[in-house]
């Protein structure tokens, strides 16, 4: 099936492009005078994260975070590993934590739980996509790119069984 996906655009290069650019402006301002951390959660966020902090105009650092639960499945299987962590101290630093995708909300907790024990001065969530309808989160996402429906999405980092990250756009795969 792999070879065979059949993928319809869903949101193009141009309108993430924009989107990116607006995150960056409000950053800029949220984070003046400031140096966040922004931590990418890999292997998803790091085409989002490249292009967002080249839109920065602010001082800051960058760290990533590896987590496991997806496999090569469409669905994440709710066991949550941390497979690669922090190599800087976040203590009494103003955080920002950086998501291709939220969808369930369990990686976004295992990580907002995982940071807080660290004691940050403040901790922010920036996503390009925001499934708002299937999360259960008890705290805000302050900087979401796209809300969108239930949809299995790929392309711009997101992947299927760590194919498609290349692609420009954000498809859906029609099976």
């Amino acid at each position: 099936m792999k070879n065979k996906d059949k993928l319809s655009i869903y949101i193009d290069s141009t309108s993430i492009r924009k989107r990116v650019v607006q995150l960056a402006k409000r950053l800029n301002k949220d984070y003046k005078n400031k140096v966040p951390v922004f931590i990418g959660i890999l292997n998803g966020s790091f085409v989002f994260l490249s292009d967002l902090v080249r839109q920065l105009k602010i001082e800051l650092e960058i760290d990533f975070l590896k987590l496991s639960s997806y496999g090569d499945d469409k669905i994440s299987s709710g066991d949550i590993r941390l497979v690669k962590g922090l190599n800087s101290s976040v203590e009494n630093r103003d955080v920002v934590i950086v998501e291709d995708i939220i969808d369930s909300g369990s990686s976004v907790k295992f990580i907002n739980e995982l940071i807080s024990h660290h004691k940050p001065n403040s901790l922010e969530f920036v996503a390009l996509l925001y499934k708002k309808n299937m999360n259960k989160l008890d705290f805000n996402i302050k900087y979401a790119g796209f809300k969108i429906p239930d949809k299995f999405v790929v392309g711009y980092g997101l992947d299927y069984a760590q194919k498609y990250r290349n692609l420009k756009s954000i498809y859906i795969i029609n099976n």
